[in-house]
């Protein structure tokens, strides 16, 4: 039989989506790189003019072949010639599609250099945080900034390296499009530049207009999508601590904001692109309207039939799809290629300024619920009664019948090698796994799943904070009081702020900015969210808790004083051990070794069980070492 000690809690709270735009000077500075970034390449920019102009001629052959094919060959009844022009204009096809083959190779003499610059920026950025997070409290191995800097190497470095690359080819090919479309007019007949030119002006003017507005709005959009898919990503992940810790509806209405949040970005960016189809109305169809009403005044002012139709070839086949193109681009990846080069540009983070050193306030003692002073009383806090459990009707079984029982006010250490069952046991007294065989009971209360509203019920019962500590975007007040229930109201804040400082995590709020401050669960370590979960728990009036090492990203130090925090507290405590200091801070032992599990206190088990004897020697030399 088992004892066990106490209690543990959580918060309640909400996330608020922020959606981060650069600043005007940060997009002045982006621009500036750009161009800087752009000069320093003159060979490359002159040859990508060179081959272009090929492009252009091609331009230029298509509707003006045309027009002398009708005008002197097939009108004026000389097939022969209107084949030669024709031919002539399939020369210019082949002659534009060898430039333009040149064309790509240059575009990626300009891409493949910004890659690599922004992958320099990026690594060397990522060696720094590393650096400069070695030796933080509570950081370690589980910090997330590797995974952020694998990210902007595998997924943001080559968005920048795509968009840029379509960039230079769709503004290239609108600029020496209309060049060689505008020479091809002149010279058929200048009158043709008044009908197609002051409308195509005019769509450029509107979309010019529109193209600050509507990048900020495909801006927001972007990170909003990414805020949403990372809000989904760790709600994913972080399924069964979700559930374990009752926290559903918080994660679920965090959720529903982000995806209201996309939305409304969406929304916004669908209106503003009503813009885009204005321009492109005016610049590219609106000129084809113009030259059919005008074609009998024209015929009468000396314009021929070919050049009429030489006109129309400009506009529907080389016009219009570059304006397409140059419209769809520049609001679409240029938003795009802004977002992901201004972060990836961002510099290593510094210091920063530090939080005013002031005291937290405290209360005298630990805050102690109705529902943990009274949890219980002659009821044991936690039963298990021939508990068998195994992943999968072939599998061994990894509990066996199992029986503990830890009182209510009892504290319990679970110790034993990796795959020895602890962390199972922990989801089975939390009602995240059914056992096989046997009955878990809460309080006198049996654990079952399939009750209705049973997680509710069970989340009044227990708290668990497991190893891998789940906090959410919003602020600390929120991620503190997420786990409250609706009927105790808003804490005092220096209730509050006792729980941060008697848990240990009184420097991380500070840093953070207070209760009020932001917290990005990106930008914490494995440690830091273990510190917000502890100081959550502690707050919360279940009156049993289970922790499944709650503290291994800590320090020893550290561990202890969030251990003490909850014996203090009062309840029912259960902790899944990984140092020697947890096992001798309990009441009881429980030492899962398959058929020789046993349970005693510490001096008993040294005397009775050889594995806890090794376990014991290996934690002494590593706590040595």
């Amino acid at each position: 039989m088992a004892e066990s000690g106490k209690g543990s809690g959580e918060g309640r709270g909400k996330a608020t989506a922020r959606l981060r735009v650069a600043p005007r000077s940060a997009r002045r500075g982006l621009g500036r790189a750009g161009v800087a970034f752009l000069l320093r390449r003159p060979r490359v920019l002159v040859a990508l003019a060179g081959w272009s102009v090929l492009e252009a001629a091609y331009t230029f052959a298509l509707g003006f072949a045309l027009a002398r094919a009708l005008d002197d060959g097939f009108l004026a009844g000389r097939p022969a010639t209107g084949l030669a022009w024709l031919s002539g204009a399939a020369s210019g096809l082949l002659l534009g599609a060898w430039g333009t083959a040149r064309v790509y190779r240059q575009v990626a003499a300009l891409a493949e250099p910004l890659r690599d610059e922004l992958v320099r920026r990026v690594v060397g950025r990522g060696l720094y945080e590393a650096v400069a997070a070695t030796g933080a409290p509570g950081r370690g191995a589980g910090d997330a900034s590797g995974t952020g800097v694998v990210s902007r190497l595998t997924h943001q470095v080559e968005i920048a390296r795509d968009s840029f690359a379509g960039l230079v080819m769709v503004s290239r090919s609108f600029v020496f499009t209309l060049t060689g479309a505008a020479l091809g007019l002149a010279a058929l007949a200048p009158v043709l530049l008044l009908v197609v030119v002051p409308p195509l002006v005019a769509g450029l003017a509107v979309f010019a207009g529109t193209l600050r507005p509507l990048a900020r709005r495909q801006r927001d959009f972007l990170v909003a999508d990414e805020e949403l898919a990372r809000e989904v990503g760790t709600t994913v992940r972080a399924l069964r601590d979700v559930t374990a810790c009752g926290a559903q509806e918080t994660v679920r209405r965090s959720v529903e904001r982000r995806v209201t949040a996309e939305r409304r970005a969406a929304d916004a960016l669908a209106r503003w692109g009503v813009t885009r189809a204005l321009a492109l109305g005016l610049g590219g169809r609106l000129p084809v309207v113009l030259l059919l009403l005008l074609t009998p005044w024209l015929l009468r002012h000396g314009v021929s039939a070919g050049a009429l139709a030489g006109a129309l070839t400009y506009l529907t086949q080389a016009l219009l799809p570059a304006l397409q193109s140059l419209v769809h681009g520049l609001g679409g990846a240029g938003a795009r290629l802004a977002v992901v080069i201004g972060r990836l540009r961002e510099g290593a983070p510094g210091p920063g300024p530090e939080a005013p050193d002031t005291p937290l306030p405290s209360l005298p003692g630990p805050r102690r619920t109705a529902a943990v002073a009274a949890a219980g009383r002659g009821v044991p806090a936690l039963e298990l009664r021939g508990v068998t459990f195994a992943y999968g009707p072939a599998a061994a079984p990894v509990l066996s019948g199992l029986d503990l029982t830890v009182p209510a006010g009892g504290r319990l250490a679970v110790v034993g090698p990796s795959g020895a069952g602890k962390s199972t046991l922990a989801l089975l007294v939390a009602g995240l796994l059914r056992p096989s065989d046997g009955e878990i009971r809460l309080y006198g209360q049996p654990v079952a799943p399939e009750q209705p509203l049973f997680q509710q019920q069970l989340a009044g019962q227990r708290v668990l904070i497991p190893q891998e500590s789940y906090v959410f975007t919003g602020s600390v007040r929120d991620n503190l009081c997420c786990l409250l229930p609706e009927r105790s109201g808003p804490l005092p804040c220096p209730v509050l702020l006792s729980a941060v400082e008697t848990v240990g995590a009184q420097a991380l709020v500070r840093r953070l900015g207070g209760l009020d401050g932001w917290v990005d669960p990106v930008a914490l370590s494995a440690g830091e969210r273990q510190q917000l979960a502890l100081a959550r728990a502690y707050l919360s009036p279940a009156p049993l808790a289970v922790l499944d090492e709650a503290g291994s990203h800590l320090d020893p130090a550290a561990e202890e004083v969030a251990e003490s925090a909850f014996i203090r507290r009062g309840g029912a405590l259960v902790v899944i051990a990984h140092r020697i200091s947890s096992a001798l801070r309990a009441e009881r032992v429980l030492v899962l070794d398959g058929e020789r599990t046993c349970c005693g206190t510490h001096p008993e088990l040294l005397e009775c069980s050889a594995l806890y004897r090794d376990l014991a020697a290996g934690w002494a030399t590593r706590s040595r070492a």
